[in-house]
């Protein structure tokens, strides 16, 4: 093997120019492939694999790491893994960052402030390329000072940190205008935490714009942080159909709910099963975020798509941009 080093066992070893001569390109290219440097064609960049995985090339981390003074690592931070949303989101981060070379790290704050502190501590410390933080914390953009490319993901923080998030106003209108459609008169909509600004309470300023255009009778109902922690609704759903349905005289009970998440919307299929309302025949009911969920109950879920899977791929994005212009 031309160039190949030797083991001690006399084992040949891959070296950057084996993998250039077996890709017939140049050791320089293989190079900007690895280091994800400059403009690569997917085509090339494809060659460079399929050489590495024929010769058994295994790149030199630390060395890399060492020469760029970071890794081909991006940190991401979420509340929970737990949450089909984050799941979904953290899925597509990993696909979107192998696409490029990448891999990432990933960190669970448990909802902990301190927690989601330490971790960025930590990313930073381990020379990441950029972090990607799903972050709920209303006080951590002062802690997102590295030095490195930072995502905060439907999250919009002080200052000139990048925010990728959907249009959440246009999702809750649209939300709004199907159970219109179908012929809701009297809705409801029930949104995330009450008292954390986020990029998601828009779709609640949706809802009640096209109610209010439309002539529609609409009532808002905030969750706790609790619930959102925990994901149960239950009791708190219960509350709301007994208050818009079950304690009003037939001609004044509500017809749509409009619920911010599909692990809302699902316990709101169940409370409306508990209660003896009928989904769809009594009850309209669309969800937000388009996640397994969704499609696991009886009946499914009516819900807005959230375009996770290119949300992921811009973060990334995003973050390889800049570090292209270091």
């Amino acid at each position: 093997m031309p160039g190949g080093e030797r083991k001690a066992g006399g084992k040949a070893v891959a070296t950057l120019r084996d993998v250039a001569e077996k890709a017939g390109i140049t050791v320089t290219t293989v190079s900007r492939v690895l280091n994800n440097r400059g403009y690569i064609s997917d085509q090339t960049r494809e060659k460079v694999y399929a050489a590495m995985r024929e010769l058994h090339y295994r790149p030199n981390e630390v060395a890399r790491s060492l020469s760029k003074r970071r890794t081909n690592v991006i940190g991401v931070i979420v509340p929970s893994v737990m949450h089909p949303f984050f799941s979904k989101v953290v899925h597509f981060l990993e696909q979107a960052a192998a696409a490029k070379g990448y891999k990432i790290m990933l960190c669970s704050s448990n909802h902990e402030r301190e927690k989601e502190i330490e971790y960025i501590d930590m990313l930073r410390s381990n020379k990441v390329a950029g972090i990607v933080i799903c972050s709920r914390t209303q006080d951590i953009a002062e802690h997102l000072d590295l030095g490195m490319p930072v995502v905060t993901f439907e999250r919009e923080l002080p200052g000139e940190i990048v925010s990728v998030s959907c249009d959440n106003y246009q999702g809750g209108a649209a939300a709004t205008r199907h159970l219109l459609a179908c012929g809701c008169r009297r809705l409801v909509h029930i949104s995330g935490t009450a008292g954390v600004l986020m990029a998601a309470d828009r779709r609640g300023a949706a809802f009640a714009d096209v109610c209010r255009a439309a002539g529609a009778e609409y009532a808002l109902y905030h969750t706790e942080e609790a619930q959102f922690l925990s994901m149960d609704y239950g009791g708190f759903i219960r509350t709301v159909i007994e208050d818009t349905v079950l304690h009003k005289p037939a001609g004044e009970r509500a017809d749509g709910i409009f619920a911010s998440s599909d692990v809302i919307a699902a316990q709101v299929l169940q409370a409306c099963a508990a209660c003896g309302v009928r989904v769809p025949e009594e009850m309209k009911l669309v969800g937000f975020d388009d996640t397994e969920i969704a499609l696991l109950t009886t009946p499914q879920i009516t819900t807005v798509c959230q375009p996770v899977e290119d949300m992921c791929r811009y973060s990334i994005a995003y973050i390889l941009r800049r570090l292209e212009g270091e």
